[in-house]
């Protein structure tokens, strides 16, 4: 367990909250690790009827802390590190999942979301995934799911380019569910989760199961796909050039 993610029951609420602002809630391995223990602990304890995430400061998330993931690499064939387990806990997830995001969501700090069930922006959330600028490809299996929802070409612009979207453009093609005004974000979350727990706890698992799908075979299948050529990617000479080009960037900002 790591203080960077604070588990915090709330009756039948689990909060889950990236507690790093000092680093934008760059997520690191430990991160990973407790967010993933969270949520898979959480399916088999019957008095959790909805999880929710949020992020503590400015932004919801930078994304991968990549100083400590690059100290952290999987080795080959190795299934088992935190972030595929938090992407499988995600995946396989079977209660009411409400993410609330606000200022900045990089990375997996959007891809997550693809497997949340409800999300609730604030007004002026930024989503990038600069996969592609890192020497990266997806993960999360968002290759997957973002041309389902918003049709190849602007599942290209976000992910071939890396360009960025804001809330507008993420409710239209079906990722934010409500949007918060500025300062409201806190309120409209607290709304959404007091009408969840207001139905009736069977009834929300099964509609949320029949939501999902029968089987995630197809996004587990895509999830695998993406980490081994992400794996590869990350011993190769352009990752190494970008991300160092990326630490270059960042001191000479600061």
């Amino acid at each position: 367990m790591t203080d960077h993610v604070l588990v915090e029951r709330r009756g039948a609420q689990l909060r889950l909250l990236l507690n790093r602002p000092e680093r934008r809630n760059a997520i690191t391995v430990a991160m990973y690790a407790a967010l993933a223990d969270a949520i898979a602990g959480a399916q088999d304890d019957s008095e959790v009827r909805v999880i929710t995430l949020e992020g503590e400061g400015v932004d919801f998330t930078g994304g991968n802390d990549l100083a400590d993931f690059m100290k952290e690499m999987p080795q080959d064939g190795q299934t088992d590190i935190p972030v595929w387990r938090l992407l499988r806990a995600l995946a396989t997830n079977q209660l009411p999942l409400v993410a609330a995001v606000h200022g900045n969501a990089v990375g997996i700090g959007t891809t997550m979301l693809f497997h949340c069930d409800l999300v609730v922006a604030e007004e002026g959330t930024r989503f990038k995934m600069p996969f592609t600028e890192l020497g990266l490809v997806p993960e999360a299996a968002s290759s997957l799911i973002l041309p389902r929802l918003a049709g190849r070409q602007l599942a290209a612009k976000y992910l071939l380019l890396g360009e960025p979207f804001g809330v507008a453009e993420a409710e239209r093609f079906g990722l934010v569910s409500h949007r918060a005004p500025a300062g409201g974000l806190g309120e409209a979350l607290e709304a959404v989760v007091a009408t969840l727990l207001s139905r009736p706890p069977q009834a929300l698992r099964l509609t949320q199961r029949l939501l999902r799908g029968s089987t995630y075979d197809d996004v587990l299948e895509r999830m695998e796909w993406e980490n081994g050529h992400f794996s590869e990617r990350l011993t190769s000479e352009e990752v190494r050039q970008a991300i160092t080009a990326f630490f270059a960037a960042r001191s000479a900002r600061t």
